[in-house]
């Protein structure tokens, strides 16, 4: 294909648009200046923003110029946007130290040089707005009412929306008119969550500058019954291998549920769509086959090719008792814990943070979900003692899918 636009709609990308047949007529014939926000309201960015870096990737490769916004300012407000209650306000020095690491992050998926892509922080421009003079100049081209039928302020006008939070979509509207300005940025791209908040964008650089530019929504990273992914029982999958080790990050993809696959191959890895097609046809166990390509081929974006291939050896000696084991989460403790009576098992279990709490600890034994070293636990007030520990180790398995090695160090 010779457009990206078409190579986003057949991948399943595109949601919706504010010209379509103008912008893929637009991405068709030139080079094309376009940003996607990234608020920095973590000291990570997690596997929701990495489909937007994919998008990013794919335009890069066509030729058009990602900028990359990162919302020094608009993090210090929070975006309401599929909020049921208001974000945790950050301090300064935090969305400062967040944006830092998000920089770097996008450094290894996107080519910067000879300014194929550029990095902008729209502190630069919103941190030291006059706001009297923000209101007059911009404010008067909001209309509340038509803001108050936003998907993204409606559903929280029963709970609560602060003011605070409904200035976001003039900030954020307000990014759009500064980029047009300065970097003739023609297009803003964002999960469709961000409708909202870039057609007021798309209608303000209009106002204020009379120039067309152009909005698209991408779907939103779901599962086949239509909830998001990316969630673990530790929280959200991050891209930091610090905050979800490479095996985790296998792990995750190598289970996804089986409707969910076609999806996720399309929409995270550069596989080509035939290849795609043809392993999400696949039915049965022959479903494995194509989980651990996808496992394999997200990892490996991430996070490197020798770290995907360490996680998928370690995966495999788990399912099938080949490979090393080496790259298992595990833990190391003092064999002073397990001596004398020992060590509770519901405590092993919370210490290690196989399970959130105690509670979910004797729930998880009590529904036989627990075993260590391929024996099932029935007992929750079992003691772990060192003689159980072979070779100074032992396996713990939750479920049939989450493990975790302890190790006498």
């Amino acid at each position: 294909m010779d457009n990206v636009f078409d190579v986003l709609k057949e991948r399943g990308f595109l949601k919706q648009a504010t010209h379509e047949k103008e912008i893929r007529e637009l991405l068709g014939k030139e080079r094309v200046n376009f940003y996607i926000g990234f608020d920095p309201t973590a000291d990570s960015l997690h596997v929701g923003h990495f489909m937007q870096i994919i998008i990013m990737m794919h335009m890069q490769n066509f030729g058009h110029k990602p900028i990359v916004l990162i919302g020094g300012g608009t993090g210090m407000v929070g975006d309401p946007s599929g909020r049921s209650d208001m974000r945790k306000l950050l301090t300064k020095e935090d969305v400062i130290d967040n944006c830092n690491k998000f920089q770097k992050t996008f450094t290894k998926f996107l080519d910067f040089s000879d300014g194929k892509a550029i990095t902008v922080n729209n502190a630069e421009w919103l941190l030291d707005l006059n706001y009297v003079n923000f209101i007059r100049d911009i404010g008067r081209h909001f209309s509340v009412n038509r803001m108050l039928t936003a998907e993204c302020f409606k559903q929280r006008l029963e709970t609560g929306l602060s003011f605070l939070e409904f200035n976001y979509m003039l900030m954020q509207s307000y990014d759009f008119l500064e980029l047009y300005k300065r970097h003739n940025c023609k297009m803003q791209f964002g999960g469709d969550d961000q409708w909202s908040n870039i057609i007021h964008g798309v209608d303000l650089v209009r106002k204020e500058t009379g120039a067309q530019v152009f909005g698209m929504t991408f779907t939103l990273l779901t599962n086949s019954e239509g909830k998001k992914m990316g969630k673990t029982q530790k929280g959200a999958l991050w891209l930091d291998a610090e905050k979800t080790s490479p095996y985790e990050f296998y792990q995750y993809w190598r289970n996804v549920e089986d409707a969910d696959v076609k999806n996720c191959l399309s929409l995270l890895t550069f596989l080509p769509m035939d290849e795609v097609n043809e392993l999400g046809a696949l039915k049965d166990s022959d479903i494995n086959k194509a989980k651990e390509i996808l496992a394999y081929e997200v990892t490996r974006l991430v996070h490197g090719d020798d770290e995907a291939a360490k996680a998928q050896e370690a995966a495999r000696a788990l399912f099938s008792g080949s490979g090393s084991f080496e790259d298992v989460p595990k833990t190391m403790m003092s064999a002073a814990e397990f001596e004398s009576d020992g060590m509770n098992v519901v405590s092993l279990m919370t210490t290690v943070k196989l399970v959130p709490s105690r509670s979910e600890g004797f729930r998880t034994i009590e529904q036989g979900g627990l075993t260590i070293d391929d024996v099932k636990i029935t007992n929750p007030k079992l003691m772990i003692t060192l003689d159980q520990f072979s070779e100074g180790k032992i396996l713990l398995k939750k479920g049939k899918k989450t493990y975790h090695m302890v190790e006498i160090g």
